[in-house]
């Protein structure tokens, strides 16, 4: 027999987990989808799918998730080949709206799968990885979870960590929804923050999480309060709080915000492979 493209069910959990801990650094995203999702989409919850790569001894070689028709399609960190040969048996199926993942990966999925669609965004970025060994001597214990009543005054915060590092205004798009994922954020205790003065200066989200490791998301520092060490030194702090119970971090940096990526460095985080993320109309 030669490879097969499945959509995987219940029978394939253990398949699939076993793919993803391969390389959990580069799978992080998806073994938090894994964990907190399942597999297949539970009652009353948004649909999505799992599709996988069977090569001829019926062994899963690759995985692809697709939220909704193809709302956000990620990837597993396997061959760019396997993850072409899954894009290229779903075109009818999946139309591509969003996707990050490794590069050359994402270039395959929206060549097969991104249809007409206009590029809205795109961003080359690097992975960075750490665990608990690799830290650096940098902390900050003031650094403390955001509560309800700071979120009219973290909603600059979270706005300015979209526009710079995406360039893309939240509110000109959704400003109701994305007021509320910043709320649910903060309920789901996965957004901290540093208080100087009475001020929030610094912010830093909890993305994709699972007993693998967990993402960093939305590091922003106020303007007028950079280079005073705030990003060093929370950074360190949640990575090391965070360290304590989980094996590793990672963060996805923009090749051009060079000065993250040496804050990364110095607090331990180690380079790995090219990242893209790519928005289609």
């Amino acid at each position: 027999m030669s490879l097969s493209i499945e959509q995987l069910g219940p029978q394939h959990t253990d398949a699939l987990r076993s793919l993803l801990v391969k390389d959990p650094p580069h799978n992080v995203y998806l073994l938090g989808l894994f964990e907190e999702f399942g597999i297949v989409p539970r009652a009353g919850r948004a649909p999505f799918a799992f599709y996988g790569r069977f090569d001829a001894s019926k062994t899963l070689t690759a995985a692809l998730f697709v939220g909704g028709e193809g709302g956000l399609v990620v990837p597993s960190a396997n061959e760019c080949t396997f993850i072409c040969d899954i894009a290229k048996a779903l075109p009818s199926q999946v139309r591509l709206q969003a996707s990050l993942g490794e590069k050359s990966s994402v270039d395959e999925l929206v060549k097969h799968l991104g249809g007409a669609g206009k590029t809205r965004l795109t961003r080359t970025q690097r992975l960075f990885s750490v665990s608990a060994d690799d830290l650096g001597p940098f902390t900050n214990p003031t650094l403390r979870l955001a509560r309800e009543e700071d979120i009219p005054r973290l909603m600059p915060l979270a706005i300015g960590a979209v526009r710079e590092t995406l360039e893309r205004d939240p509110l000109a798009e959704d400003p109701s929804g994305y007021e509320a994922r910043v709320t649910q954020r903060v309920r789901g205790r996965r957004t901290y923050v540093l208080e100087e003065q009475g001020a929030l200066v610094f912010k830093v989200d909890i993305g994709s999480r699972s007993q693998h490791g967990a993402e960093l998301e939305g590091l922003y520092t106020v303007p007028h309060e950079r280079n005073k060490g705030h990003a060093t030194l929370c950074l360190g702090q949640i990575s090391r709080h965070l360290l304590s119970s989980l094996p590793r971090l990672i963060l996805r940096l923009d090749d051009k915000h060079e000065s993250l990526a040496r804050i990364a460095r110095k607090v331990g985080y180690l380079s790995g492979r090219v990242q893209r993320i790519v928005l289609l109309e």
